[in-house]
């Protein structure tokens, strides 16, 4: 049995806007045992990263390495773009040593809610992931729950968007008192080769393929993010 915990406090400042939330990286960032393109940051692992897409999106020309240099670049790149994040599982069990959401057993979530009524600037919310058993978003419906809130659906379509109120509570700020917080959740494809599948299967994937032979599951994705980054 493999005590699988989250090796990175979330990363928020006060004026951030957005949200990234996943669930846990790979177990070799929680022993230390990177590969040589991993990142020791949020989202650091080199063949499902989610910085890969940020990067083409913006042209940063990154390093992907085990650099302190890496992971400043990708420090500053959240701070100049209001940009937090704070993945939801705490900690997990697992039998394997894999990196498998429906492995995780005797999960701990952590208070996102509670985040987000100390950060009273964030409004969105994205997800790595939809609404599978085990992924961020099914996660975050259990998490509405215990605050007796839910997800009102804005739009079905790919990346499917939601939102929900949030009471106000004494400690924001006078202006954010006013009335409760609505804050948008956005369920981004994850960047999983598995998903790659259900990419394939999206008529306008279908679409943009049927144009473009040289169009691919890396292009949709740079696609789709980079309206939210």
């Amino acid at each position: 049995m493999f005590i699988h915990s989250h090796p990175y406090q979330p990363f928020i400042q006060t004026d951030t806007t957005k949200l990234i939330v996943g669930t846990l990286p790979p177990p070799r960032f929680s022993t230390s045992e990177l590969l040589e393109k991993d990142v020791d940051f949020c989202y650091g692992s080199y063949y499902n990263s989610l910085w890969l897409y940020i990067d083409k999106i913006h042209n940063l020309n990154l390093r992907f390495d085990n650099s302190q240099d890496a992971i400043d670049e990708r420090k500053a790149f959240l701070i100049a773009n209001k940009i937090g994040v704070c993945d939801i599982v705490e900690s997990c069990e697992r039998d394997k040593m894999d990196a498998s959401d429906l492995g995780m057993k005797n999960i701990k979530l952590r208070n996102l809610i509670g985040y987000l009524k100390t950060y009273p600037n964030i409004n969105t919310l994205l997800f790595t992931g939809g609404n599978s058993k085990n992924g961020p978003e099914y996660f975050f419906r259990k998490h509405l729950k215990d605050f007796g809130l839910k997800l009102e659906v804005i739009s079905s379509e790919v990346p499917r968007i939601h939102q929900f109120e949030l009471p106000h509570i004494p400690n924001e700020t006078k202006q954010s008192a006013q009335s409760n917080r609505i804050i948008k959740t956005v369920s981004l494809t994850s960047g999983s080769g598995a998903a790659n599948i259900s990419i394939s299967k999206l008529p306008l994937y279908k679409h943009l393929k049927a144009k473009n032979p040289a169009f691919n599951t890396f292009d949709f994705r740079v696609m789709q993010y980079s309206e939210f980054f």
